[in-house]
């Protein structure tokens, strides 16, 4: 899914205080009010030295038919699932299938600059390979079947971002050819070398690959908030594969942290080059401050579906959160749960209900242009509700605060208009970007 403005990444200011006495009621008051607001669906659970010291589940598997989530509930993970993928390429190194210098050529002639891409290029986002879910037509083939033929040469059209190893972007395009390489190693699906290699040695019953949704093996259906909740369309898992296909739940992804970083997935030698952050990437690895502390883990979104997870590996410390209906930010989800053991302040969300008429909220209808982002705004109402949509992205509803004041909580977003001044302010991440009415 394409992502601009909407970040996932925690990002926190530096100071120091411990505590090992976790304030579960902090969390659970958190988890009341946003079940109470209908602001979120989904599950965490946090493990302490191989042990789980808390969970919670709210909201729904399935509108429909009123099928509550719980504990049991496994969800898609999106990107989390390029954790696996970047362990299951590091145990065919430690086998001697691969290694990290060699170029990709072999498996993949087609895909330009093939002959200088390396593995670890792929593995740590530095392949220079663009990334198709950029791709303008993306959203209208993305719930077909795609043959691994048509995503290689969906891949292969693409333009070089970048000459190999000279920076490093985000690229899903990188995950998904290591998928297929995994599959040329062991002459078999994605799904069973994750199986054979991982989830079975390390007992991980609720982690397998994906495939069509299925209510009855207690997965869930994703949704995105507009007023209401509205239910998604899924992504077929023959596109991401080891990109973002893979379906878990926050005790599984736990336990699996726990024992990578305890050295029984990969090598000391290339879990710490997974660890390695160049250029903000690791290998299948995000680095995660926190005050004077960091973790490392990573993040995903798929259709509604939105998760992070990460490990302190000094505290021995595990936190997974995913979610199948977003209203409010994983991110101060997953503060308040830091906050929550190490013993610092939170303070609560306050949902508002300001009422705007719709004379006023066609005033800010328009699409607006910034000299300081090259990104455009178009903002639009819809039942009263006004709703923004970036360039190349998901439109998204806003929350009045006040009459010229929106916020939507999911990504930390603040929108205030002048329409005088055909002006809007975007507040993000403690930053503000102006923007002018075309």
């Amino acid at each position: 899914m394409k992502k601009i403005i909407i970040s996932y990444c925690i990002a926190l200011i530096t100071t120091s205080a411990f505590s090992q006495t976790f304030n579960s009621k902090k969390l659970d008051s958190l988890f009341a009010l946003l079940e109470k607001n209908s602001k979120y669906m989904g599950s965490i659970a946090i493990s302490e030295n191989g042990k789980t010291i808390y969970t919670k589940s709210i909201g729904f598997d399935d509108l429909t038919s009123a099928k509550k989530s719980s504990l049991n509930t496994k969800y898609r993970i999106g990107s989390i699932s390029k954790t696996f993928t970047a362990s299951l390429i590091l145990k065919a190194v430690e086998e001697n299938k691969i290694n990290l210098n060699q170029t990709i050529d072999k498996y993949f002639p087609t895909v330009k600059n093939a002959k200088t891409i390396t593995i670890g290029n792929l593995l740590n986002h530095r392949s220079g390979i663009h990334d198709f879910t950029n791709d303008d037509d993306y959203l209208k083939w993305n719930t077909q079947y795609q043959s691994r033929a048509k995503m290689i040469e969906r891949i292969s059209a693409g333009t070089i971002v970048f000459e190999p190893d000279t920076k490093g972007q985000y690229s899903n395009s990188n995950y998904i050819l290591l998928s297929y390489i995994l599959e040329d190693l062991y002459k078999k699906s994605y799904g069973e070398i994750l199986s054979l290699k991982i989830t079975k040695p390390l007992h991980l019953k609720n982690t397998y690959l994906g495939g069509k949704i299925n209510l009855n093996n207690n997965e869930c259906y994703s949704y995105t908030l507009e007023g209401k909740w509205n239910k998604e369309s899924e992504t077929d898992a023959s596109i991401p594969l080891g990109a973002g296909a893979v379906v878990s739940n926050p005790t599984d992804l736990n336990l699996f942290y726990e024992n990578l970083f305890a050295g029984k997935v990969v090598s000391t030698e290339h879990l710490n080059q997974m660890k390695t952050i160049k250029d903000k990437f690791g290998m299948g690895l995000l680095e995660f401050p926190y005050y004077e502390r960091k973790s490392y883990g990573h993040t995903g979104g798929i259709d509604g579906f939105r998760s992070v997870a990460g490990y302190f590996p000094n505290e021995k410390l595990a936190l997974a959160l995913t979610s199948n209906g977003m209203g409010y930010d994983n991110n101060n989800i997953m503060l308040c749960a830091l906050n929550s053991y190490f013993n610092k302040p939170f303070v609560m969300p306050v949902f508002s209900n300001v009422a705007v008429t719709p004379a006023i909220l066609d005033s800010y209808s328009g699409t607006y242009g910034s000299l300081q982002i090259p990104l455009k705004i178009s903002i639009s109402q819809k039942n009263n509700i006004l709703i923004a949509q970036a360039t190349g992205q998901p439109s998204f509803p806003l929350e009045a605060t006040a009459t010229n004041a929106f916020k939507f909580d999911a990504a930390g977003i603040v929108l205030e208009f002048n329409s005088e001044k055909k002006e809007m302010t975007l507040k993000q991440g403690g930053k503000d970007y102006l923007f002018t009415k075309e």
